[in-house]
């Protein structure tokens, strides 16, 4: 990390206090001390936990059941998930820097607006609820994958049987205590739950965000509604201020669009899979003696993919929405009362809000209500695929 980015101060009260908790912990916020410690305790113990992952499913490719190879999967594709996360964060750190920094800047600018700061502190007290909801829901998720392992009592002196971790995973280490078989369970679910934080925290940021650029696109609208009652003297002053704030509009829409266009990427390849498998591991589990357990198990897991992946398609149907509105705002303002010279300025804003707001998946395609209906479409298909196979 760079000097100036160490030197940078981030107000407190821009995002709920467990973003930051969590990007503390993974050496993501800005300025924190001891951020290589963090960044390598991530990469080491994500190296461990994908390679155990792995060495399972190679070693069981040909004699393991097809439900356990693709739990493993599912398993293995979450981690990562959560580690392309942090690298991409880690790589995009100025334009984090950027975003925070006009959203301090937005806060500034609404102290002396009731109206401003009304529409801002609305949006941002949705997002603290969504923060709150999504950090209980996957906290539970993952708390529910585990809790079986710890009612369970094990025999571990039994060297016919194989010893079940929270997911399918090799260790290259001998277990033959109950001492060190319930550490090795608690340091995995430990593991698990700050995964899963880690998971949420940053799906949930793309929803703050987005909830944020919002607020701002209705202070602007309501600055192009209001233009025409505005004083001669201050018309001037308010098309300045109206050209500004979509200017930084603009630049904090393409900020977060860099920060998390390969992280889209990255979720509709492995959801896609992910979805299919998991809906495959609760379909085949009907029927079997321990029916209930593997779908209660799979299914706040299936529930939770489905969620990460509509949240980035609302989030960029939502975006691209509200950037229209900012030129039917102008186009229905009483431009016509305006001077010439003062009227051809909406002419701009009109133009320039044409082009809509977009987030992408990699760049390659729009991320909307249509791309999490081409997901769940292209995982059914899979699915039917695998359920044929079996």
């Amino acid at each position: 990390m760079s000097k100036n980015e160490q030197d940078i101060m981030i107000p407190q009260n821009i995002l709920n206090r467990k973003v930051k908790f969590i990007f503390t912990l993974c050496g993501i916020w800005p300025g924190i001390s001891c951020v290589l410690f963090y960044r390598m305790f991530w990469i080491i113990t994500m190296t461990i936990a994908i390679s155990y992952l792995l060495s399972y499913l190679l070693a069981h490719l040909y004699t393991a059941e097809l439900m356990d190879l693709i739990d493993c999967l599912c398993l293995m594709l979450a981690h990562i998930k959560v580690i392309s996360k942090c690298f991409i964060f880690w790589l995009n750190q100025k334009s984090l820097i950027e975003i925070l920094t006009l959203m301090a800047e937005d806060w500034d600018d609404c102290t002396d607006n009731d109206i401003s700061m009304r529409e801002t502190s609305k949006k941002a007290k949705l997002s603290d609820r969504l923060v709150n909801a999504i950090f209980i829901l996957h906290t539970t998720t993952v708390s529910a994958y585990c809790i079986g392992l710890f009612l369970s009592d094990m025999d571990i002196t039994d060297q016919m049987i194989e010893l079940p971790f929270i997911g399918k995973l090799k260790v290259p280490f001998h277990i033959n205590t109950q001492r060190v078989y319930k550490l090795t369970i608690v340091a995995q679910s430990l593991h698990m739950i700050l995964c899963g934080w880690v998971a949420g925290i940053t799906n949930v940021l793309l929803l703050t965000l987005t909830l944020h650029t919002a607020s701002q696109i209705d202070i602007l609208r309501y600055w192009i509604t209001q233009l025409t009652s505005c004083e001669s003297k201050l018309i001037v002053i308010t098309i300045k201020k109206i050209i500004q704030k979509h200017q930084k509009i603009v630049t904090f829409s393409e900020n977060i669009e860099c920060l998390y266009t390969y992280i889209a990427l990255v979720q509709f390849v492995s959801n896609t899979v992910m979805i299919c498998s998991l809906g495959f591991l609760i379909v085949t589990a009907i029927g079997n003696p321990n029916a209930m357990e593997q779908i209660m198990k799979s299914l706040l897991f299936y529930t939770i993919t489905n969620l990460e992946a509509f949240i980035f398609c609302f989030a960029g149907e939502y975006m691209s929405n509200k950037s229209k509105e900012i030129g039917v705002a102008a186009y229905n303002s009483t431009w016509y009362d305006l001077k010439s010279k003062d009227s051809r300025v909406l002419l701009f804003v009109m133009l320039r809000s044409q082009k809509q707001l977009t987030l992408t998946a990699g760049k390659m395609m729009d991320l909307s209500l249509e791309s999490f209906k081409n997901i769940m479409s292209a995982s059914g298909s899979y699915l039917s695929m695998l359920l044929a196979m079996q």
